[in-house]
């Protein structure tokens, strides 16, 4: 695993779907190897990367994240990705709610 790979968490595989996708493209490649090297603003891209994928971002959502070089709508992106969370806890937790409702019927005609 490369230095860049171990830093960011990001496999080599995802470094090299992302740089496909022009998420997030190395600073240089050298032509005799191939191997890819990245600089200070990659490894902050990356690690932006990263915390977006842990938050649910689609690749589409990133890559427009990514668009945005001034980040002036990540504030926004975030704040409806927390609203969407919330509905997924509600939505989650009613399910909860209804299977032990569910249970707790099965239980109460086997008596």
């Amino acid at each position: 695993m490369s230095d860049f790979s171990k830093m960011t968490g990001l496999s080599k595989e995802t470094l090299r779907y992302y740089a496909e996708v022009k998420l997030l493209e190395p600073a240089y490649i050298n032509p005799e190897n191939n191997y890819r090297y990245y600089d200070d603003g990659s490894y902050f891209l990356a690690t932006l990367l990263v915390k977006l994928r842990r938050f649910g971002f689609t690749i589409q959502e990133m890559i427009s994240v990514m668009a945005d070089e001034s980040f002036a709508h990540l504030e926004d992106l975030l704040v409806q990705k927390r609203k969407n969370i919330q509905v997924q806890i509600e939505d989650l937790r009613l399910q909860l709610e209804e299977i032990d409702e569910f249970i707790a019927s099965g239980r109460e005609e086997s008596e």
